[in-house]
């Protein structure tokens, strides 16, 4: 028998005071109120009957699953199909919105649908969907709790859905330690629940990412 369920869990606020665009950059944990974030994902998965635990390689993504790991006593096996989308625009220091007004960089603007600032929406689609097969068929029994990053599990929840995977950012619905639950039915996947366990912690929240 293959998993129960699928639960893809965002990672929790960084500390990011500065507001950069951080993609895949190296040395942005969480702050103490993503520390909180996570700890509320981990409590609303811990009572279900989690075999694995899988994280993106990213140090948010493995902090996010410290909590739930060490009250199950299960090891973080990590993916890098986890892994946040590549973007050209990590290390600016810009809200998304703005990068829009700044002339020097529509030349990398000039397809939205792609996009053409970054990895395109299909390969993010292709390794998602392989890892999602992949860890279905990992376990006999029990549930595999996946912690990745926003543009990921978004793409996950668009590919799952049959609808056009183009987008544009804002449009997400997969907010900071939210969690995306998936199983599969007759061989085809269907999204369960989207919970968000941290929603009372997100209003002044910094959730700046990737694009």
């Amino acid at each position: 028998m293959p998993a129960d369920f699928l639960h893809f869990v965002r990672h929790g606020e960084v500390a990011n005071p500065e507001g950069i665009l951080y993609g895949r950059l190296e040395g942005f944990g969480l702050s103490p109120r993503g520390h909180e974030m996570a700890k509320r994902s981990a409590d609303a998965l811990a009572t279900r009957p989690i075999t694995k635990i899988l994280s993106s390689p990213l140090q948010r993504a493995v902090e996010s699953a410290t909590p739930l790991a060490t009250q199950l006593k299960l090891e973080i096996e990590i993916d890098e199909r986890l892994l946040e989308g590549l973007n050209d625009f990590e290390g600016s220091a810009m809200s998304f919105g703005r990068l829009f007004r700044e002339p020097s960089v529509w030349k990398k603007l000039y397809n939205p649908w792609k996009p053409s600032w970054g990895e395109p929406y299909r390969e993010i689609s292709q390794r998602v969907m392989a890892l999602a097969e992949d860890a279905w068929n990992s376990v006999d029994e029990g549930e595999v709790v996946l912690v990745s990053h926003q543009v990921v599990i978004w793409i996950l929840h668009r590919s799952i859905a049959g609808i056009p995977l183009p987008h544009l950012p804002h449009q997400r619905r997969c907010s900071l330690s939210s969690i995306t639950t998936v199983k599969k039915v007759a061989d085809r996947w269907k999204e369960e629940s989207y919970r968000e366990p941290a929603a009372d912690l997100l209003e002044d929240a910094i959730d700046l990412g990737a694009v």
